[in-house]
């Protein structure tokens, strides 16, 4: 397959040609982040982002390679620095991609991989608009996906289609996770429909089954991201977060999605398998709601990198956490500062594959 072909009608689709998007548990060769730069992203509170980026470094370099864009050559040995004594050096990589802001699982490349030679690695670029315009620049952040490929040496196949990583969570076998509140807002392609946008997904990703819930929670300014929803944690099982307080803004949209998920099947008749895991305690900034989710784990080789808030609910859901991955270690980490950003560890990496 040529690199950056665009996709359209009449040309192979990376699924036609045999590749589909593996589940985030598959082995990685590597995970990829943006390192956090943009101030304003956490106003007034940028100094607590970097030590705990250090954290997220420093577990997931147990396991396998973490690959970094970084702005230029100073801010390169700045995160260098930070990381010196507690991350393994020989595996960090640095990239000199600037980018506009830190959120790499939405401006980066989503790899697709097929078994067979050649090309087995597919690097998808998306178009990026900052959540449908909201923070420009992004022109920055739109190009990271052909970097990636290129750094990696892996064709790029260009999809005419704006696509966040964060609004779609798939099993490896043939079922995709989204939201209408996201997939279908004007602001991203009001030129497709349900049926197109349904269409685009299977021929990039290779799925086959679209699962739809509605709307996300309060204070996601990424419109309904399933990452911090609903996330598959095996081919049958998810997990989704729960509002028991039925006073709270996020009780209505929760529970309608809680009971869209009591009737689904997946295509091979399996009933979906559901784990609850309670909401924090409502975290605000300046009287705004901030999108604290449980939800927004990262599932890394050897490691689960778990937010947590300072709140009764993160041991339990963390032992919710451990016992789904029994052969890896979930790593809660204090993420009380770093959603003041508005995403947590899943909106901070993207992984690639092995292939």
């Amino acid at each position: 397959m040529p690199e950056s072909e665009a996709l359209r009608s009449g040309h192979p689709t990376p699924a036609a040609e045999g590749y589909s998007m593996p589940p985030e548990w598959a082995p990685h060769q590597a995970t990829w982040i943006s390192w956090p730069h943009k101030r304003e992203s956490w106003p007034g509170k940028f100094e607590p982002v970097e030590p705990v980026m250090v954290d997220a470094v420093s577990a997931l370099a147990r396991s396998e390679t973490v690959r970094i864009n970084v702005l230029d050559r100073k801010h390169e040995e700045h995160v260098q620095n930070l990381l010196s004594g507690k991350a393994d050096a020989h595996r960090v990589v640095f990239h000199r991609f600037p980018t506009n802001d830190a959120w790499c699982r939405d401006h980066g490349a989503i790899f697709v991989t097929r078994p067979a030679e050649p090309d087995r690695l597919l690097a998808l670029d998306f178009r990026f608009n900052a959540w449908g315009g909201k923070y420009p620049p992004f022109d920055l952040d739109d190009a990271i996906p052909a970097r990636m490929a290129a750094a990696l040496g892996v064709p790029g196949y260009s999809v005419d289609m704006v696509l966040e990583g964060g609004s779609i969570d798939v099993n490896g076998r043939g079922a995709l996770l989204t939201t209408e509140q996201c997939l279908l807002h004007p602001n991203r392609n009001p030129a497709l429909d349900r049926n197109a946008i349904e269409q685009n997904l299977r021929d990039s990703l290779g799925v086959r089954q679209i699962i739809w819930l509605g709307e996300g929670i309060v204070g996601d300014d990424t419109d309904g991201h399933i990452d911090d929803l609903t996330r598959f944690v095996s081919e049958d099982t998810v997990v989704t977060v729960i509002e028991t307080d039925r006073k709270d803004e996020n009780y209505i949209p929760l529970a309608e999605n809680r009971e869209r998920l009591n009737g689904i099947r997946l295509s091979d008749g399996r009933r979906l398998n559901v784990i609850e895991l309670a909401m924090p305690r409502p975290l605000t900034f300046k009287g705004d709601r901030l999108p604290a989710s449980y939800a927004n784990f990262y599932i890394g080789n050897g490691v689960v990198l778990m937010p947590v808030f300072d709140d009764p609910a993160d041991e339990p859901n963390r032992l919710k956490l451990a016992s789904l991955f029994p052969g890896r270690e979930v790593v809660a980490i204090d993420c009380s500062d770093l959603v003041l950003g508005l995403g947590t560890f899943h909106c901070l990496t993207q992984q690639v594959p092995v292939f």
